[in-house]
């Protein structure tokens, strides 16, 4: 049998061999001094290792203590067992997926992992018609798509980062930590996806990319994340003590409960809603996707804030319940604040008071899944079809549209 290196070989003597008697024959009559061909040149053989290389290899391999490395590891000779693994400072084997201690960590992997898209399958043909257009949307419509784009264009950045740089590190869960590889990989999709956008309507993109730096709206938004989540992008930061473990915990709600459970909401209404309109549908269309697909990430977050609370009750102290409850309305006082900044008159079939109380349903809902108490009593969701949009079994006409679950493969029932 030929291996790779004898297909080389061949190859190299083929381009080195002496040419046909008749194409020397014409070289000769055309220029009257034929030159022989250059004698073919061997390749080299590989070198061998010396004698003494081999034997201080196998010295070290002999003398390799194996229990030092099982300890090196954070690993017993024993097999892994349910009741060793935690969400938090766990020190049994982090590279031993199963048995599974959360069921609920892989079901949602695989949840995402069926539901998968990529911004360049939507067609935005029809929003560049519009967005070019003169009378294709107002100002004020205008005004809601550049600031959504110029907040997510970035956000979806800084919640990559977080999840890459430190959630992953401090989250000592193997199951929990095959979901976060799966929620990275969605979060490089969103930002492709505003990078889509903003590159198929020629949008300047020093503008949009550069928002959270120069419009003060979206300018809180960004720092009041970064102020919250400071500990998970550093890399000397770690858990084990009381004030660590509640730190982590802090900047998980502030990552999960804020940024994502309510940074997103406004802009998710506002451009969901120009698409109910039959403006801007590939925009909408891309958002939509993206707003499921945190819709997910925040059900885990909590998910997992919940499983810490339950495994450390004392990190849940009285005092620290009451800081949660002020980072919740400091999120929903900033987005509000946001609202107002991107409809300053009505626009859309809502205006900022409208968008005031569903912000406050959402932060009841928020305090609600933390098990704190609400504190906007009575208030009512104004915007019910966003329920809708979220719900991730509701399917549109396959003929209009691809279907919206855009699962892969087998994953997807059509009864």
């Amino acid at each position: 049998m030929l291996t790779w290196d004898d297909y080389h070989q061949e190859d190299s003597m083929a381009a080195t061999a002496a040419p046909e008697p008749a194409v020397v024959a014409a070289a000769a009559a055309a220029q009257e001094v034929v030159t022989a061909p250059e004698p073919a040149v061997a390749e080299p053989a590989p070198a061998e290792p010396s004698p003494q290389a081999m034997q201080a290899a196998e010295a070290v391999i002999a003398n390799m203590d194996a229990s030092a490395g099982v300890e090196e590891l954070e690993m017993g000779a024993s097999r892994l067992s349910v009741d060793e693994k935690a969400m938090i400072n766990c020190r049994a084997d982090l590279n031993q997926l199963v048995p599974f201690k959360y069921d609920w960590a892989w079901q949602k992997y695989l949840d995402g992992c069926a539901n998968h898209w990529m911004p360049q399958e939507i067609n935005m043909t029809a929003d560049v018609a519009t967005w070019k257009s003169s009378d294709g949307l107002s100002e004020d419509e205008r005004r809601i798509v550049m600031r959504s784009l110029g907040y997510f264009s970035t956000a979806d950045s800084l919640v990559a980062n977080n999840l890459v740089l430190g959630i992953y590190r401090l989250i000592t869960n193997p199951e929990c930590r095959q979901y976060l590889l799966r929620q990275a990989f969605e979060e490089a999709i969103h930002t492709h996806a505003y990078q889509y956008c903003i590159e198929s309507l020629g949008m300047d993109e020093g503008e949009i990319f550069n928002m959270y730096r120069e419009v003060p709206s979206v300018a809180k938004k960004a720092a009041w994340s970064l102020s919250h989540t400071h500990e998970l992008s550093d890399p000397n930061f770690s858990t084990g003590t009381i004030e660590a473990d509640q730190q982590l915990l802090r900047n998980l709600i502030g990552f999960y409960g804020v940024t994502e459970g309510i940074f997103f909401y406004c802009g998710f209404t506002q451009i969901l809603s120009m698409g109910r309109r039959n403006k801007m549908t590939g925009v909408a269309e891309q958002f939509q996707y993206i707003l499921r697909d945190e819709s997910m990430h925040l059900n885990f977050g909590i998910d997992v804030i919940n499983q810490i609370k339950l495994e450390n009750p004392h990190l849940w102290t009285e005092d620290f319940k009451e800081e949660v409850t002020q980072m919740i309305l400091e999120g929903t006082a900033l987005e509000i604040e946001y609202a107002r900044d991107t409809m300053p008159r009505g626009v859309l079939g809502m205006n900022a008071a409208m968008m005031e109380e569903y912000l406050h349903f959402i932060a009841n809902r928020r305090l609600n899944q933390l098990g704190l108490s609400e504190q906007f009593p009575g208030v009512q969701n104004p915007f019910p079809w966003m329920s809708e949009i979220m719900d991730l079994r509701k399917e549109k006409n396959f003929f209009e549209t691809r279907v919206i679950e855009y699962q892969t493969g087998g994953a997807l029932s059509w009864d």
